[in-house]
């Protein structure tokens, strides 16, 4: 008997890369919260993370159009709607073309322009820059075009302040920074794991072009400066204790994980590292989230 087939809507769904999405949007999320001192207001919180969704599910949706290629001969992407032919190239055009103009205008007509202009560059940065050109182009794919990955903590505090404060800037990169960094030892670990699927696909992943020994040392070299990065919110002022005890004890497992890669007990090592960078993230921002409410938290108990 064979299988149901599946419904068009879920390959349309499958086209924006909706965990990816879900972790990208969360981010911006915190970003919003840390912005200002109470709530964040509510329009601007609701429309700008619907315009950023739609922009990061756009750029997801690029990624399919331009990686169909690719996607057809690794195994980690054989069953992606292109590559099993479920969706054809226009339809995906059409899709992500639609979900970008719609990004844009929400951003534009209900949140405020700095927020849709910074959103219009991570979406050309990431499903352009990246995956049309640097992906293909050097072993250092991943760290260069970690940038536009990185920014939904900026967009989400863009959203909700139009980057008009003293220290909007600054305190939104920190959590950028944070996030850049994390990314080579999050995509690094999974390289490493699908080396041969990259290999086969002449995409030049680190571990490929320099060997899994050398990439190992990477993640443990980019461990060791996420930690530290990772305390500069506290440094800065932005962040309190509650925080640092959450950030210390996420960095040091997330250490002992990269360590421990250096001479892994077995194959699937890399991807447990992996599923905890996406944990360690997650938790990283729910301590931010959670540290910043606490003053107004307290006083009320």
């Amino acid at each position: 008997m064979s299988p149901a087939p599946i419904p068009i809507w879920r390959e349309y769904l499958e086209l924006t890369k909706p965990r990816v999405v879900a972790l990208l949007v969360f981010t911006a999320l915190v970003g919003m919260f840390l912005a200002v001192p109470g709530l964040p207001p509510l329009r601007e919180s609701v429309f700008g993370l619907l315009g950023i969704w739609l922009a990061a599910s756009s750029a997801a949706a690029i990624n399919h159009l331009i990686d169909q290629r690719i996607d057809r001969v690794m195994a980690r992407t054989s069953h992606r709607p292109l590559a099993t032919g479920a969706l054809n190239p226009l339809q995906v055009l059409v899709f992500a073309v639609v979900l970008g103009v719609a990004s844009m205008a929400i951003l534009v007509l209900l949140v405020n322009a700095i927020t849709a202009l910074l959103t219009f560059a991570s979406l050309i940065g990431y499903a352009v820059v990246y995956t049309g050109f640097l992906k293909r182009a050097t072993p250092q794919n991943i760290v260069i075009g970690g940038v536009a990955g990185a920014a939904p903590p900026l967009l989400g505090w863009a959203a909700v302040t139009n980057l008009e404060g003293p220290w909007d800037w600054q305190y939104a990169l920190l959590l950028v920074l944070i996030i850049f960094v994390w990314t080579p030892p999050h995509f690094w670990a999974l390289a490493i794991f699908r080396r041969e699927d990259y290999a086969r696909a002449l995409i030049p992943m680190l571990p490929v072009t320099h060997g899994v020994t050398y990439t190992r040392w990477q993640i443990l070299f980019y461990t060791v400066l996420l930690l530290q990065v990772s305390l500069l919110p506290v440094i800065f002022g932005m962040s309190g204790f509650f925080y640092l005890g959450g950030a210390l004890v996420l960095g040091s497992v997330f250490l002992w994980y990269a360590w421990r890669l250096l001479d892994p007990p077995d194959e699937l090592f890399a991807m447990r590292v992996f599923k905890y960078s996406v944990v360690y993230l997650m938790a990283l921002f729910a301590f931010l989230l959670v540290d910043h409410w606490l003053p107004l938290l307290l006083p009320a108990a």
